[in-house]
C-alpha cells in the first residue's frame, strides 16, 4: 500500500477536525500586514494572535487551517540552516487545530492520538510525548486515558529556573502555557546514545518532533508572575513536511513528495545521475527550498528589491542562483524548479496557478539580472578573500551595495574558504545607509497602548459625512494632535483609499482633521487643534464632503477599471496595489511589458460604457464563503475576516471585496480618463486615471491646448496632426543634413541593411557592425532607415581610432508602444567599457574596448528582440 501523499495528509488533517466542529479557515498571507512585530507570518499562531489575546472576536470557537510560514528574518530565522539539515526550510506549512475558550487538554490530546493512530495509521509504539514538569493533568491523560507507557512519556521544563522546555509563550508578556510535544520514533538503530530522548531530539536522528499541543491558560506579567487567563485556549502546530517524512518513511523532509520532484526536475535539467545528486545534496536542497519560498512570495506580489520583503526575496533568489552555479548551471534554471512547485502546491493554493506566468517571468528576470553582476561581484569577493582572514563590514557592504551580493551569500562563500566576515560592521553600515535614506513613514502612529486599545465604530457608510453627539474617547495633544471618537463618519486610510479630512467641533475647541488613520481598532483623527478637546467631550464631526465624494467616484472607478483591464488583458492583470484619493487614482498590476495604447483605449471605452449605464453599486456584508460562491474578487496577500467581509457589487459587471467608500450608481462617476501607463518596477505596471470633475477639466484643458496649437499653426483643429507630422519631417531633414558624416567617410547603405534584415513579427531588425563607421555615420544610417521603412529596429556598431560606438534605433511607433533604446544601451554599454543613453527611439554609447564590440552587439540584439517579443505578443 502506497503511503499517503502530502496533499492527502493536509486534506485529511483539516477534514478530521471539520468533522469535529472546527471551521476550516483559509490561509493568511505570508506578508504579516497587520502585525508590526513581524515581516512574514512565521508560525501557525501568527494569524490568530489577536483572537488568542481576546482583542478580536470571531463567530467560531474552533478552527482548523493549513498555514504557509516563512522563517528568514528576525528571532525565528532558519535561513543559514537551510539545505544543511534534513529538517530546516525557509517556507513550511503548519497544520493546526484551535480552540478559543472551548475544549482544552483532554479533547486536544485524545483527538491528536486518534488522528495519528487511526486516521494516519501510525504505529502507536512509535509515538512518544513530553509534558511540562508540573502539568499533572496532561500527564494523567496521556498515561491513564491514552495508555502511553512511562518510557515514552517524559516530563521536562522549569520556567522559574529559566528552562522553557514544554512551555510556550507568545512574548515576554501575555498569553502562555504548558505544551505537550509529540515525537515520532524513527528507530533505535538511529539512536546516538543516552541523550537521544524526546525533547532533546533536534540533533539526534532517532526522534522527530511532529506535533506540538500548546495549552494557553496563563497571562505572564512583566515580573514573570503567571495569573490565569479569563478563557483557556488550545493552539497546535504540526509541520506538514516533518509529518510527511514520518508517514512516507524517509529520513529527510527533502526526500518527501514536497521536495523530491523539484530535485528530480533539476537533476534532469542538468543531466546529473542519482550518485551525483547525492554528492551535491546541499546545493540541491538549497535550490529546492528556495524555489518554494520565491514562488509563494512572487504569487503575493512581492518583487525583488533592496527593502523589506523585496530584499528577502532577492536574497533567497540570489542564493539559489549561486548554488545553481555550484551545480554547474550557467544559464537560467529557476523557471524549471518553480514550475514544479506550482504543480505540487497549485491545488491547495490556487493563486500559484493563477499567477503562474507572473511568477515564472519574475524569477527569470531576476536570475538574468543577477547573472550579469555575479561575475564582477565574484571577482571582487575573490580579491577580498585572498587579501586576508577577515572581510571588513565596509567591504561586505560595498559588495551588497555595488554588486547586489546579499550578506548571507558573502558569508557563505567566504566560509567555504576559511574566511570570516565582520557581520556587525556590515549591519552598522547598512543601518547608516537606512538612516540617511529613511523618510518619515506615512501613517505610522505612535500612541499610548491604552489609547491604541480603544475601539471606534465607523458610521460613514454609505457616504454619511457628518455626525452630532459623538463622544471623545481620548485626545492626545501634539503636532499633530490625535483624537479618538466612540463613533465617527471619518474614513480611516485603508484598502488603498486615503483618510478623510474635515473638522471636529467641540465645546472648547476645534480640530482641523488633515488625516485619518487606524491604530488597532481605534480610528485616529489627526491635525492642528485650536483650543482644547478632552475625553468625554461631545463633539460634531464634519467630513469634507467634496473630497469624500471625489474619492468615492475614484474608488468605484478603480473597481470598473480593474474588471475592464482583466477583460481586455486577461485574468492575470489582477490588482497588485492601488491608491485612491480625491485627485485621482492609481492602479498597479503585474505585467512584463507596456500595455498597448489600443488596449488602454478599449479599457477606457468599457469603463465609460458602464458609467453611462448608471448601474447600481451595492455594498453588502456577508460570510467569506458566500462571497466566494458569488465569485467576488479577492486577492492573495489581503487579510479577510472569514465571518464578515464587505462585497461591493456593480450590478451586472463586477463584485469585489472592499471596505472603501463608493458612489450609489456608476452614473455618479461622470467620466473616467486614463492619464498614464508606466513601469513601477520589475514585472509591475501602473495605470493612472481621473474621474468626475477632474476628468471634465482635463478634457477642457486638452481641447483648449488643441485650439491654441491650431491657431499657432494656422490650421483647422482636425488637421493639426498632419501639419505637425509635416513639420517634423522637415525638421528631421534638417537634422540629417547637420549630422551628415564627415568628409571621407562613405554613407552607410540603408537599402542593403534593409535587404539583409531579419523579421520579428511586423518589424525589420538590423543587427550589424560597420568597420570604420563613426557615430555620425551610424546616426545617418538610422535616419535613412527611418525615412525608408516603417517598423524597424537597428542595433549597429562601428569603431574609429580605437574607440567603439554602439547605436540602437527604433521607429517612433515602436517607442510609443514601449520599446526603449536608451535602456538597452545603458545595459550593454559597460561591455565595451563605456556608458551612454538616449531616447526610446535613438540611443548610443561610446567605449574604450573595441575588441568587445561584437559581444555588445549580440547582447543588445538579444535585449532588442526580447523587447519586441513583449510588444508583439497580444
Amino acid at each position: 500500500m502506497e503511503p499517503m501523499t502530502s496533499a492527502e495528509i493536509r486534506e485529511r488533517f483539516q477534514r478530521f477536525f471539520e468533522e469535529r466542529g472546527h471551521t476550516r479557515v483559509p490561509p493568511a498571507a505570508l506578508l504579516a500586514k497587520d502585525d508590526p512585530t513581524l515581516l512574514f507570518v512565521n508560525s501557525g499562531m501568527a494569524p490568530f494572535k489577536r483572537v488568542l489575546t481576546g482583542e478580536e472576536k470571531r463567530d467560531y470557537v474552533r478552527a482548523v487551517d493549513s498555514q504557509p510560514c516563512l522563517r528568514v528574518a528576525g528571532k525565528h530565522n532558519d535561513f543559514e540552516e537551510v539545505g544543511r539539515t534534513p529538517r530546516h526550510q525557509t517556507l513550511f506549512e503548519m497544520l493546526g487545530n484551535w480552540s478559543f475558550g472551548d475544549y482544552f487538554k483532554r479533547d486536544a490530546i485524545h483527538w491528536a492520538w486518534e488522528l495519528l493512530t487511526a486516521e494516519f495509521g501510525i504505529d502507536p509504539a512509535r509515538i512518544a510525548a513530553t509534558v511540562y514538569t508540573d502539568d499533572d493533568e496532561a500527564h494523567r491523560i496521556w498515561s491513564e486515558e491514552i495508555g502511553l507507557p512511562p518510557d515514552r512519556l517524559v516530563r521536562w521544563g522549569n520556567i522559574a529556573a529559566g528552562d522553557e522546555k514544554n512551555f510556550w509563550r507568545m512574548g515576554d508578556t501575555g498569553p502562555c502555557g504548558p505544551c505537550s510535544e509529540l515525537h515520532y520514533d524513527r528507530g533505535a538503530h538511529l539512536s546516538e546514545g543516552p541523550d537521544c530522548i524526546p525533547d532533546h531530539s533536534e540533533h539526534c536522528p532517532r526522534w522527530l518532533e511532529i506535533w506540538n499541543l500548546v495549552f494557553m491558560e496563563f497571562d505572564r506579567a512583566p515580573d514573570g508572575n503567571l495569573t490565569p487567563l479569563p478563557f483557556k485556549s488550545v493552539d497546535t502546530g504540526m509541520g506538514l513536511e516533518r509529518m510527511a517524512s514520518a508517514i512516507q518513511g524517509v529520513d529527510s523532509n527533502y526526500r518527501t513528495d514536497l521536495f523530491a520532484p523539484i530535485i528530480e526536475r533539476l537533476a534532469a535539467f542538468i543531466g546529473h545521475d542519482p550518485a551525483t545528486v547525492e554528492s551535491e545534496r546541499f546545493s540541491y536542497q538549497v535550490v529546492a527550498d528556495h524555489s518554494r519560498a520565491m514562488t509563494f512570495l512572487l504569487a503575493e506580489g512581492v518583487t525583488p528589491s533592496n527593502e523589506g520583503a523585496g530584499y528577502v526575496l532577492r536574497r533567497i533568489m540570489r542564493r539559489a542562483v549561486r548554488h545553481g552555479r555550484l551545480l554547474g548551471i550557467e544559464g537560467p534554471f529557476l523557471r524549471e524548479t518553480c514550475s514544479v512547485v506550482i504543480e505540487i502546491m497549485g491545488e491547495a493554493y490556487p493563486s500559484l496557478v493563477e499567477r503562474r506566468e507572473v511568477i515564472l517571468d519574475g524569477v527569470e528576470a531576476e536570475e538574468e539580472k543577477f547573472a550579469r553582476t555575479l561575475e564582477a561581484g565574484s571577482a571582487r569577493l575573490a580579491e577580498l578573500i585572498a587579501a586576508g582572514d577577515t572581510i571588513s563590514g565596509t567591504d561586505a557592504f560595498r559588495l551588497h551595495d555595488t554588486f547586489g551580493f546579499p550578506i548571507d551569500l558573502t558569508i557563505e562563500v567566504a566560509a567555504e574558504r576559511g574566511v570570516t566576515v565582520d557581520r556587525a560592521g556590515f549591519d552598522a553600515a547598512m543601518a547608516e545607509q537606512r538612516e540617511r535614506s529613511r523618510g518619515e513613514r506615512r501613517g505610522a502612529i505612535e500612541l499610548d497602548p491604552e489609547v491604541a486599545a480603544l475601539r471606534s465604530e465607523f458610521i460613514g457608510y454609505p457616504n454619511e459625512t457628518s455626525a452630532d453627539d459623538v463622544r471623545v474617547l481620548a485626545a492626545v495633544p501634539g503636532e499633530p494632535a490625535a483624537v479618538v471618537l466612540d463613533r465617527t463618519p471619518f474614513y480611516a486610510e485603508g484598502g488603498g483609499q486615503i483618510g478623510d479630512r474635515g473638522a471636529l467641533i467641540g465645546p472648547n475647541g476645534r480640530l482641523e482633521v488633515t488625516d485619518t488613520q487606524r491604530a488597532g481598532d481605534a480610528i485616529v483623527h489627526l491635525g492642528p487643534l485650536d483650543g482644547s478637546l478632552s475625553a468625554g467631550d461631545v463633539v460634531r464631526a464634519e467630513v469634507d464632503e467634496g473630497r469624500r465624494w471625489a474619492a468615492a467616484r475614484n474608488h468605484t472607478g478603480t473597481h470598473l477599471l480593474h474588471r475592464a483591464l482583466r477583460d481586455v488583458l486577461g485574468e492575470s492583470a489582477k490588482q497588485a496595489g492601488s491608491w485612491v484619493g480625491p485627485e485621482g487614482l492609481r492602479f498597479d498590476f503585474p505585467a512584463t511589458s507596456a500595455t498597448p495604447r489600443a488596449a488602454l483605449r478599449e479599457v477606457e471605452r468599457i469603463v465609460n460604457a458602464q458609467i453611462r449605464r448608471d448601474a447600481t453599486v451595492t455594498p453588502e456584508f456577508m460570510p467569506i464563503e458566500q462571497a466566494q460562491a458569488l465569485g467576488a474578487d479577492m486577492f492573495f496577500g489581503e487579510k479577510y475576516v472569514p465571518e464578515s467581509v464587505r462585497v461591493v457589487q456593480v450590478t451586472g459587471f463586477s463584485r469585489e471585496l472592499c471596505g472603501g467608500t463608493h458612489v450609489a450608481s456608476t452614473g455618479q462617476i461622470g467620466l473616467l480618463l486614463i492619464t498614464g501607463e508606466s513601469s513601477v518596477g520589475a514585472g509591475l505596471r501602473r495605470i493612472e486615471a481621473v474621474t468626475g470633475e477632474a476628468a471634465t477639466e482635463l478634457v477642457a484643458d486638452r481641447l483648449e491646448a488643441l485650439r491654441s496649437t491650431a491657431q499657432l499653426l494656422g490650421e483647422r483643429e482636425e488637421a493639426v496632426p498632419q501639419r505637425v507630422e509635416s513639420l517634423l519631417a522637415r525638421l528631421r531633414e534638417a537634422e540629417k543634413a547637420a549630422k551628415a558624416p564627415r568628409a571621407g567617410v562613405a554613407r552607410l547603405d540603408a537599402a542593403a541593411a534593409l535587404h539583409s534584415a531579419q523579421e520579428a513579427g511586423k518589424t525589420k531588425v538590423i543587427i550589424d557592425s560597420y568597420a570604420d563607421a563613426d557615430p555620425a555615420a551610424l546616426r545617418g544610417l538610422a535616419d535613412d532607415l527611418r525615412g525608408m521603412t516603417g517598423r524597424f529596429v537597428a542595433v549597429v556598431g562601428g569603431a574609429t581610432d580605437g574607440k567603439p560606438t554602439l547605436l540602437v534605433a527604433a521607429s517612433r511607433d515602436l517607442a510609443a508602444e514601449g520599446f526603449d533604446a536608451g535602456a538597452i544601451v545603458r545595459e550593454t554599454a559597460p561591455i565595451i567599457g563605456g556608458g551612454g543613453g538616449g531616447r526610446p527611439e535613438l540611443a548610443q554609447a561610446g567605449g574604450r574596448d573595441p575588441e568587445r564590440l561584437g559581444d555588445a552587439l549580440r547582447e543588445a540584439g538579444r535585449l532588442a528582440l526580447e523587447a519586441l517579443a513583449r510588444i508583439e505578443t497580444p
